[in-house]
């Protein structure tokens, strides 16, 4: 297994939008999720999704993607690691479920 950082946190906005309550019940604290670019993203340009397998969730809020959108257009998407920190049924949908993002060592 390689070795990994915390890097940072946040959260899936968009939740309401997409498939989460499809897959609701995967989405346990320390689920992976899939990180996706969509450089194609009508609404954000940066935009980068959440996916739980084949189960879009959502992104990773605009004005925090920006970064990562630039890691992934210079071929370094396997650098992260996204991990469900926080699921709250009671919060808004924008706050329902929160993501830990880690910096992995290559292998």
């Amino acid at each position: 297994m390689a070795r990994r950082k915390y890097f940072t946190e946040t959260r899936v906005a968009g939740f309401k939008y997409h498939e989460g309550l499809l897959c609701y019940d995967e989405l346990k604290v320390g689920a992976e999720l899939t990180m996706v670019r969509e450089a194609d993203n009508s609404y954000d340009h940066n935009a980068v999704a959440f996916y739980r397998g084949d189960c879009k969730i959502g992104y990773i809020p605009r004005g925090e993607n920006e970064q990562f959108a630039t890691f992934f257009d210079l071929n370094h998407s396997d650098l992260f690691e996204a991990r469900i920190n926080k699921v709250d049924e009671d919060a808004h949908s924008e706050n329902r479920i929160g993501v830990t993002i880690f910096l992995k060592e290559r292998e």
